[in-house]
């Protein structure tokens, strides 16, 4: 049996966690849009032609933010052509991804769905192939009450009231050469800077979130963060991250600790940040939004083959991860990565939220399901809000390929508002058991209420349209002696604790 603990005290408080960690992302790419979000005539479409079997799933993630419309592709969009009458709308080529864009879903029809998702707009605009300028008039469209030609024309489109768009993307990754329009640190940083400042001009309530390095690997990663902050600190609110992994190899281990890289990430860009607080001698802090994050390897090569067969397709089934039930354990530590740095990520959108690289998925004409990851990802929305503690952990230790020391427990806690502790924990071990000690000696008594574990004797189980349940929570009994719970082998585990009333 493995050992670890945990020591918990009501008075460590990393951070009041921002509920928007637990947000996620739409791009017009494969079919996260037509036939994931919106299906006309299909059996379970709404009078405006969204799912509400997808509807259903996405309000019991209780997702806050959804930001939209890209990545890659909105470095080459018009937000101008997916609003007014959709017969009037152009079709144009998205060189992002070798597709057709019909714009027959666009801005209106996608802050009306989110409205009946019960979530909030994260808009991103184009900073690659357009600027400041179209950057301002989109924000006048959507936040201004009226009045102007801008704003006037969002309400002969049928948008009477403001959308009150609060959180605005300055682009999207573009430092890579990938990206239309990528762009130099300095460049981009002072394009930011004369967007985010303009865009405030037009509505001092927003907050913006500049473009970091698209991953560890870029060469111009921290150079990047220093030279393109240096531009435009004073103008912005966040600096985005974006991180994947994969399991290529088949080593599972090696797989389950790469979430020590996430950590690491996210420690260094809060340092490149500070660095430019101190340098500006400026009283505002800079936070981090990881605005795109999730497992991502298992669909390139048949996204190679789709091309080759329907070059400038439309809604082309593309990233259509099929997700395990190891994907699934390391999605759970990530979040308590997450979780575990929520002083400075008030941000996180898993990328992406149907169909492509997604926790839930649809048939075209049929069903909506939930894939591995949907469930580590539901049960920290759930009872991840309140306060991110700062415990004292000890674990037995392994090492893996590439990582060395890596904790067999990994584990987070949350302090809900009515006194309940929520711990969040993983069992990296694939063969063995782990014993985790919970130290709760400044909570008075606490009782286990509930023991939820996420497992499955098979690694690579995944969840289908016929067979949606096969991996999914279960709950065990709850049973705590001296503050000892038992996690199984290759388990992510969610204990309720609740004070013991006298």
């Amino acid at each position: 049996m493995r050992k670890a603990k945990m020591i918990l005290d009501r008075d460590y408080v990393l951070s009041r966690v921002d509920k928007r960690i637990f947000g996620s992302f739409i791009e017009h790419l494969g079919r996260a849009v037509y036939t994931g979000l919106f299906e006309p005539g299909h059996p379970q479409a709404d009078e405006e032609g969204f799912r509400k079997d997808v509807l259903k799933l996405v309000r019991t993630l209780d997702v806050p933010v959804v930001r939209y419309p890209g990545g890659n592709f909105v470095s080459g969009f018009n937000w101008e052509d997916s609003v007014g009458p959709r017969e009037k709308r152009p079709r144009r080529l998205d060189l992002a991804w070798k597709t057709t864009e019909t714009n027959a879903f666009g801005l209106h029809e996608f802050c009306s769905w989110a409205g009946k998702a019960g979530t909030e707009v994260m808009y991103a605009v184009n900073l690659g192939t357009r600027g400041p300028k179209e950057a301002r008039e989109v924000v006048e469209y959507c936040n201004h009450p009226g009045g102007t030609a801008l704003s006037d024309l969002r309400k002969k489109n049928g948008a009477k009231d403001p959308f009150n768009i609060r959180l605005w993307c300055l682009g999207n990754e573009m430092d890579g050469p990938w990206q239309m329009g990528s762009k130099t640190a300095y460049e981009y940083g002072r394009t930011a800077n004369e967007a985010a400042k303009l865009m405030k001009w037009t509505d001092t309530t927003i907050e913006t979130v500049a473009c970091g390095s698209s991953s560890t690997e870029m060469k111009t990663f921290g150079e990047w963060e220093y030279t393109m902050l240096s531009e435009c600190y004073d103008n912005i609110d966040y600096v985005s991250l974006h991180r994947y992994y994969g399991n290529p190899h088949n080593d599972t281990p090696d797989f389950l600790a790469s979430s020590i890289n996430l950590d690491s990430f996210i420690r260094t860009v809060v340092s490149i940040c500070d660095a430019v607080k101190g340098k500006k001698h400026s009283g505002k802090t800079v936070n981090l939004s990881l605005d795109e994050w999730n497992v991502w390897y298992h669909s390139n090569q048949q996204d190679q083959e789709l091309y080759k067969r329907e070059p400038w397709g439309s809604a082309l089934p593309l990233l259509e991860d099929v997700y395990n039930f190891e994907d699934a354990l390391l999605v759970g530590l990530m979040l308590i990565t997450i979780l575990k740095n929520a002083d400075r990520v008030k941000i996180g959108c898993i990328a992406q939220l149907v169909n492509v690289i997604a926790p839930i998925m649809t048939r075209a004409g049929g069903g909506a399901w939930a894939q591995t990851i949907y469930w580590p990802l539901m049960q920290a929305s759930r009872y991840g809000r309140g306060f991110s503690l700062l415990p004292q952990c000890a674990s037995d230790l392994m090492d893996t390929t590439h990582y060395s020391d890596v904790p067999v427990v990994d584990a987070a806690a949350v302090l809900d508002d009515r006194g309940a502790v929520t711990v969040f924990a993983v069992n990296r071990d694939l063969k063995e058991g782990a014993e985790l000690t919970l130290d709760l000696r400044a909570f008075g008594t606490m009782r286990l209420e509930s023991h939820s574990v996420l497992h499955h004797d098979d690694v690579k189980a995944v969840n289908t349209e016929e067979n949606p349940d096969n991996v999914r929570p279960r709950d065990v009994p709850a049973y705590m002696e001296d503050g000892k719970v038992i996690l199984p082998a290759a388990s992510w585990n969610v204990l309720r604790l609740i004070p013991e009333k006298p």
